[in-house]
Order: structure tokens, then C-alpha cells, then sequence
């Protein structure tokens, strides 16, 4: 059985969250109380027509949140559940069935529908018992049954170091489909780390370590603040038991203070919107256990304003502004610490405005600003928000008649993306504990007004994947406010991106990309183009591409010739001295008529062709590869890399393209480098129908306004 918890936990391990005093001066209305261990009284069989007793906690949070919900599918669920859980007990000792009867009551008091908490309590069943899936999909349904086959599952994922990505994989997925699913698993988690005490030290840390590196940042990214937070307290007194009672004597000191800044702000605030006829509950909200450690540990000394936060409650969006507004003119405002979380909702749901005032002895209380439905999405996420298949109200549908499914926030959406994407199970198992490994996003705009959250760290290469998804591939360079920026650049919140996408559709990515790739969907688009083209590892040149005989003309031995390798992108024409080899421009130093060329056999059979001059014709040389006759054949059509030496404008890289793209060239790559100077160098590798075009290009290009130089990329010696 994996509900192994037993006593209410010892003290200084697993005993976090259930000691916060509360000020004596502090008022608030009742919240989601996720403290109850579920306990319910067996109170024996129950007539078939009235609810059991022992659900009755249940069946009280239920109606709170779904006051017309229909209790019948729980009354079956629940007489399921303890006639075949009976007999089993937990180790410590209580009813088995008191553990799926908590788990389903800190659901309920989440505000989960009801199909969740039928689940909910037959989640063990199928495993535990000899009820079978049939059984259930048989008395509850499809989506019940459903429900329960998932969790199941979960239960029998390692979700250790030593996980089998595959496996993991799969239950992410899952989760995908319906994220019902991995909500009962998290509040299965919570009830079995609430009682986690009698578990010997060192699988108390197991099951921690887990929690802490998996399902916390899981819950943390479906917006489950209430679960999140219980979860870090009940990690940080088990693996950190110092730390923990150090933070609780804090805790419990502050409690005991006859002067409480955060109880004066909030009756100033009180007073202030009721001068102002706006209707709002103001509450004071106490930071959890490893919340204060974190404030203590980044400003050292603690004082009172910083053991909690001020949260106003308001009826309609347009009353938190207005809150905001009156708290700027009436009192002292720290305009440093305020974000708009309404205009730009964070990854996981959340919404509210941040902001923080000045109090007389210079302590600064942090002022959270939000709708009760707000605040009821922050505390409870994706299980606030319903069934996602059920009929959707109007508000929830696209406007293309589509329904927007609120229970998939972006991040769940982009994790099945790249499950889809991703090469191989490991580099999906790595990506992903990479990205849960964040702990802070940006929100950078786009010039059309729209918006890109990325996590901190993020670079220009993320946010043309994160926009334009493989398409990417084409991206050839950045403005970052206005300025023109490489794509490693690392990106700041609030910045405005636009990115400068090249007009060859089969642009391929750079290798060095993926050193300034902080996403999964960057990091998989990009390898995964990679695997499919390993021969781009074995020289700088580009694609191989199929070869066909020479039809006919002087040349008497056997040859190869280039032809184009996509649609978009034809190559001049080389004759190789190999019969039927597949020979290619080597991008190094893109060789263009008339330039003298050689060539090297590769691997796969393939041809490269390169200037005479070039520094990799030396190593190929001296490592011992082989060379092949190469000529250039009757066509003219030709890729050449140019180098453009230019003065900081406005507007200079619009206007250089549009004279190349003038003049016929194909922009295939380019870089811009960091402006030294006032001046910057552009490299592009462009296609052009017609070698003859190129001095008529590089003519064009230095008449446009701020270029003073436009020179061929010379081939590096050996020496170099």
C-alpha cells in the first residue's frame, strides 16, 4: 500500500505548518484549512438513502465551494471504498479508509467538482483491493474510472534520481490529458507527509528529497500555492530540522510582539478605501515557515513587516486598480517593488498586483491586490477551476468557438509539446528537471503588444523558439529595446523583443545556440535538428544533398554534380572526380565561381568542396583525408558569406536587407555582433541566382546609408 503514514508527525520532523500563531491582533476570515488529518469516525454501515457520517467533513467543504453539486456518486464512492478497504489498517495503526477520506477532504476544501472527489476516494482501490478498474468504470463511469487508472500508475513511477525517464515521461503525459490526475496525487502526498513521523529517518528524507525536487515544483507550476506551500514546511522540518526550529522560535517571538506594523498598515489601508467607497477584506497573510527562512537569510535581522504580507480583496479587476491608486496617493509607496500579475498572469494561473508602502520607522509591509476569484485561483490552481470536460460557460471560449481549456496553463501545455519533441526520453527527462529547477520567470513583450514568459536567465534564442516554435531556425538576429542584440543575449523582465527572421524557410540552427538555449523547447528543437543532420558535425559545410550524373558536355570522367539541397536554396553547380558521390558547399568558407577549389571525402561517402585557401583544406591535409578532384560545373547560381563593416543607426539592419533582398540575395544565415563603438559588423550568408550578381550586391550594400566597408569572408590560413 503506498499510503504509508501513520502518527501525527514528531516534533522538529515533518511536523511544519501546524504551529503558525497567529497575532493576537489579527483578524481574518476563515481559509482553506488543509491542517485536518481526515480522521473521520467509522460510524458503521449507513442507510442507502442518506450520506455516511464519516464523509460529513467532505461532503461540508463540498457544498462551500458547489452548493448544487449532486452527493450521490460520493455516498456509492465512499460505501466502495471502506467495504474494500476494510480490515486493512495504516501503520499506525488507524482504518485504511481514513487515508483516501483526508486526501478527498483537502481537495474539497480546495474547491475540486465533484467527479475529482469520487476519484479521489477510490483512488487506492484498484491497487490495493480487489476492486478492478472495470468495476469502477462500470458503477462511476468513463472519467471516474479514468481518474483512478492514473493515479494508479503514478503509483508505480520511481520518481528518484534514478527514475527511468520513459516512465516519468508517461506520467507527465498523463497528467497532461486530465490534470485531475496529478491532483490527487498531490494531495495524496500532502496527507502521507503530514503523517509521515513514525517512518524510519532516512525514508523520511527519501520521500522528501522527492517532494521536494518533483512534486513541489509539479504543484507550484499548476498554480496548488495551498498545497505547495504546506509541502515545502513539511520538507524543511525534515531535512533541514535546525533551520526549522530556529524559523518556528522566530515565528512564535514575533507572535508574542505587543506592536504589529502589518496589523497598523492593514487598519490604515482599511481606512483609506472606506474614505474611498471601495469595498474590499483586508487581511493579513503570514509568510509560511520557509518563506521567513528565506527572508531571514537574505536581509539577516527580521522585523515584524517582514513575517507576512497585506492582502486586499476586492469584487471586480478594475477595484484593484482602483485600490492600487488610492494606496499610492494616500500612503508611501515603494514603486521599485510593483508588478502587474492582472495584465501579465504568471505561468501558472496566477494573478494580483504587487506593490508595498513605507511605514513612519522605515520597515516596508508588501501589499498583495487581487478578486476573491483571484485569490481562489492562487491558493488552489488547476483544481479551482473545474472540470475541463465539462460544458464550458461563455467566458471560457475562444473566440474561434473553440473551448480554452482553463485547467491547461501554458506550462502544461508547452511540457506536452516537447514530450512530442523531444528525441529521446532522456533528453526529455533532462529538459524537464532542468526547467522544473526554475523558480523565477520574466515576461518579455513582443513589438505587436503580445506577451512571452520565459524563465530567468533566458536568452534571444529562447524567445524565438518560445514565439516561433521550429520555425526559429530562420532567426537571424535581435532588437532588445530598440537596439540591435545577438541572440545569446540574456533577456530582462519587461524587455520588448523583436526578432529578425531570414527569408529561407530551411535555415538550419547554429550548434552554438544550444549554449545560450535555457528552455526545453529551445534546447529539443535544436538538438533534435541536430540528430537529424549529423553530418553537419563532421565539417562546417552544409547539408549533403543527393547526387545525379552529369548529363552531358566535355567532361569525360565520371562526376558528381551539386544540386540544390531544398527548394529555397539551390547551390552552384561542382563536379566531383567520385562517381555518384553527394558533394557540398562547405559553409566555412563558401566557395562561390571562380574561386579555386578542392575537395574531401567525408563521411556517408560525401564530397565537401572548399576554397584552396581555406584553414580547414590544411587540417583535412595534415590528418590524412582523403582529397577528390572538384570543378565547377555550368551553372553560375552561388552562397557567399559577406561582411559588412557599418556605423550605429536606427533602422540600419531593415534597411540593409531590403537593399540585398533588392539586388536578388537570399539571406540564408547572418550574425550581428555587439556594437564596439558606435560601430558594429554584420555577417550574412546569402544565396544569390547568379555569381556574376555579387559585385552589383556588395555595390548596393555599401550605399546604404551608415556602411563604410563590405568585404567577402576571407578563408582563415593554417597559421591562423
Amino acid at each position: 500500500m503506498n499510503a504509508e503514514a501513520v502518527n501525527p508527525a514528531t516534533p522538529g520532523r515533518a511536523s511544519a505548518g501546524h504551529d503558525t500563531p497567529a497575532g493576537p491582533r489579527r483578524k481574518a476570515r476563515p481559509r482553506l484549512d488543509l491542517r485536518r488529518l481526515g480522521r473521520a469516525a467509522l460510524l458503521g454501515p449507513a442507510a442507502r438513502d442518506r450520506l455516511p457520517d464519516a464523509i460529513g467533513h467532505v461532503v461540508e467543504a463540498h457544498r462551500a465551494h458547489h452548493p448544487d453539486a449532486d452527493l450521490e456518486p460520493l455516498r456509492r464512492a465512499y460505501l466502495l471504498a471502506e467495504s474494500s478497504h476494510r480490515g486493512q489498517m495504516r501503520k499506525s495503526g488507524e482504518p485504511y479508509i481514513t487515508h483516501p477520506l483526508a486526501v478527498t477532504l483537502i481537495l474539497a476544501e480546495l474547491g475540486a467538482e465533484t467527479t475529482t472527489l469520487t476519484a479521489s476516494l477510490l483512488h487506492d482501490t484498484v491497487e490495493d483491493t480487489e476492486v478492478t478498474l472495470d468495476q469502477v468504470h462500470e458503477e462511476f463511469g468513463e472519467e471516474v474510472s479514468y481518474l483512478v487508472d492514473g493515479v494508479t500508475k503514478l503509483e508505480k513511477v520511481d520518481y528518484g534520481a534514478a527514475a527511468e525517464p520513459e516512465t516519468f515521461r508517461k506520467m507527465l503525459v498523463a497528467t497532461g490529458n486530465d490534470v485531475r490526475v496529478m491532483s490527487i496525487k498531490l494531495a495524496d502526498r500532502l496527507h502521507n507527509m503530514r503523517t509521515l513521523g513514525v517512518m524510519r529517518p532516512a525514508k523520511q528524507e527519501r520521500i522528501a528529497k522527492v517532494t521536494r525536487d518533483v512534486l513541489i515544483p509539479l504543484a507550484e507550476r499548476l498554480g496548488v500555492q495551498a498545497l505547495k506551500t504546506e509541502l515545502e514546511d513539511l520538507v524543511f522540518a525534515i531535512l533541514h530540522p535546525e533551520e526549522y526550529e530556529h524559523t518556528r522560535e522566530l515565528i512564535l517571538r514575533n507572535a508574542d510582539r505587543t506592536d504589529d506594523p502589518l496589523a497598523e498598515v492593514a487598519d490604515d489601508v482599511r481606512t483609506v478605501l472606506r474614505e474611498a467607497d471601495i469595498t474590499a477584506e483586508v487581511l493579513i497573510r503570514p509568510r509560511h515557515f520557509l518563506s521567513v527562512h528565506r527572508v531571514s537569510r537574505k536581509r539577516g535581522q527580521l522585523r515584524g513587516a517582514d513575517f507576512g504580507r497585506v492582502l486586499v480583496l476586492v469584487g471586480e479587476d478594475a477595484d484593484c486598480y482602483g485600490v492600487l491608486g488610492e494606496l499610492h496617493t494616500c500612503m508611501t509607496p515603494v514603486v521599485s517593488e510593483f508588478k502587474d500579475f492582472i495584465a501579465v498572469p504568471k505561468f501558472n494561473l496566477y494573478q494580483s498586483l504587487h506593490t508595498a508602502v513605507a511605514c513612519e520607522d522605515g520597515q516596508v509591509v508588501e501589499v498583495l491586490i487581487r478578486t476573491h476569484q483571484m485569490h481562489k485561483v492562487a491558493e488552489a490552481g488547476v483544481v479551482a477551476l473545474g472540470n475541463p470536460y465539462a460544458a464550458p460557460p461563455e467566458e471560457l471560449s475562444a473566440p474561434d468557438g473553440e473551448r480554452a481549456d482553463p485547467t491547461r496553463p501554458g506550462w502544461l501545455s508547452r511540457l506536452l509539446d516537447w514530450q512530442r519533441a523531444a528525441p529521446d526520453p532522456d533528453t526529455f527527462w533532462s529538459t524537464l528537471r532542468e526547467d522544473l529547477s526554475q523558480d523565477r520567470e520574466i515576461t518579455v513583450f513582443r513589438p505587436d503588444g503580445g506577451t512571452l514568459g520565459l524563465p530567468d536567465g533566458a536568452s534571444c534564442v529562447d524567445a524565438a523558439y518560445a514565439q516561433y516554435g521550429e520555425d526559429a531556425h530562420a532567426c537571424i538576429g535581435a532588437r532588445v529595446n530598440g537596439r540591435l542584440a545577438t541572440l545569446s543575449t540574456v533577456l530582462k523582465d519587461g524587455d520588448t523583443v523583436q526578432l529578425l527572421m531570414g527569408q529561407d524557410p530551411a535555415s538550419e540552427p547554429s550548434r552554438e545556440w544550444l549554449d545560450h538555449a535555457h528552455t526545453p523547447a529551445a534546447r529539443i528543437a535544436i538538438q533534435r535538428w541536430l540528430t537529424a543532420h549529423p553530418a553537419q558535425e563532421e565539417t562546417t559545410g552544409t547539408p549533403p544533398v543527393p547526387s545525379r550524373p552529369a548529363a552531358d558536355g566535355p567532361a569525360a570522367a565520371p562526376a558528381s554534380r551539386a544540386v540544390p539541397d531544398r527548394p529555397a536554396a539551390s547551390h552552384a553547380q561542382v563536379l566531383a572526380d567520385r562517381p555518384g558521390a553527394a558533394v557540398r558547399l562547405a559553409r566555412c568558407c563558401t566557395p562561390v565561381p571562380p574561386d579555386e577549389v578542392t575537395g574531401f571525402a567525408v563521411r556517408g561517402g560525401v564530397v565537401t568542396v572548399h576554397r584552396a585557401g581555406c584553414a580547414a583544406v590544411a587540417r583535412m591535409k595534415a590528418a590524412g583525408r582523403e582529397e577528390v578532384g572538384v570543378r565547377w560545373g555550368e551553372g553560375a547560381e552561388c552562397r557567399v558569406t559577406l561582411i559588412a563593416e557599418s556605423f550605429v543607426r536606427p533602422h540600419l539592419l531593415a534597411d540593409l536587407t531590403e537593399a540585398m533582398a533588392v539586388e536578388g540575395a537570399e539571406i540564408v544565415s547572418a550574425t550581428v555582433e555587439p556594437p564596439t563603438q558606435q560601430q558594429v559588423r554584420h555577417t550574412y550568408t546569402v544565396q544569390l541566382p547568379d555569381a556574376a550578381h555579387l559585385p552589383a550586391l556588395m555595390r548596393a550594400m555599401r550605399k546604404v546609408a551608415g556602411v563604410y566597408d563590405v568585404s567577402r569572408a576571407q578563408p582563415q590560413t593554417s597559421g591562423a
